[in-house]
């Protein structure tokens, strides 16, 4: 299979998530719902960091549940904040609770959060060619 030049091909997951994520249209609610998360945390980080992180983020993030995350309280705040095995930043944190507010509440208007997002595509996937 042909990659992309910034897959390490080094690291197992990454390889995964190239092959098997990137690139590909996503109308699944749940995997929306975690993807956002996870990009909110990468900002400043390489998303392979991320990625070695991703399975720690999910068990830290009740399995990314958005009524769950909503719910959070100061200590769970305070729980994630002193969880060595995530990205341990307070305004990230308290951004994925605000965010899963605002996606429960995207759902309820539009159905879905799927629907919400492709809506501004027409519900097409916009490819973009580089010459």
């Amino acid at each position: 299979m042909n990659r992309c030049f910034w897959v390490n091909l080094n690291n197992p997951l990454y390889i995964k998530y190239h092959d098997e994520e990137w690139g590909r249209a996503s109308y699944d609610d749940q995997h929306l719902f975690e993807m956002l998360i996870l990009e909110s945390f990468q900002a400043g980080l390489s998303w392979e960091c991320i990625l070695n992180k991703r399975d720690d983020f999910r068990k830290a993030f009740d399995n990314f549940d958005a009524i769950k995350v909503s719910n959070y309280d100061d200590n769970k705040i305070e729980e994630l904040y002193h969880n060595e095995k995530i990205v341990r930043n307070k305004r990230k944190i308290i951004a994925s609770i605000e965010n899963a507010k605002v996606f429960l509440d995207i759902q309820k208007e539009y159905g879905s959060f799927s629907n919400y997002i492709w809506s501004f595509t027409g519900n097409k996937v916009i490819k973009r060619i580089s010459k």
